[in-house]
């Protein structure tokens, strides 16, 4: 359910209200039985998950990762190879 958020025109007490949206506005000031304005405010909407950013869809950063995860292989493939088979030196 949205919230409003409401602000006295008499005493300038400002409050919210869960409310569906087919119910009728608030009216009336709970503090003074003022009459009162609703106000437009910013919304509380938060996107997650993967397809809201930018960067999820950018094919240059796609193609950078590649490249980057191809300079990592040729390093691990030029390093001499271990072998973790021997015993341990005592």
């Amino acid at each position: 359910m949205p919230v409003y958020e409401y602000r006295c025109k008499k005493c300038g007490y400002q409050f919210e209200r869960i409310q569906k949206m087919s119910e009728p506005p608030e009216r009336r000031c709970e503090r003074c039985g003022g009459s009162v304005a609703k106000l437009i405010s910013s919304s509380g909407l938060m996107f997650k998950g993967a397809g809201w950013y930018v960067t999820d869809y950018s094919k240059k950063l796609k193609e950078d990762k590649k490249e980057k995860n191809g300079e990592k292989d040729k390093k691990e493939a030029a390093k001499p190879a271990t072998s973790s088979n021997k015993p341990p030196d005592k």
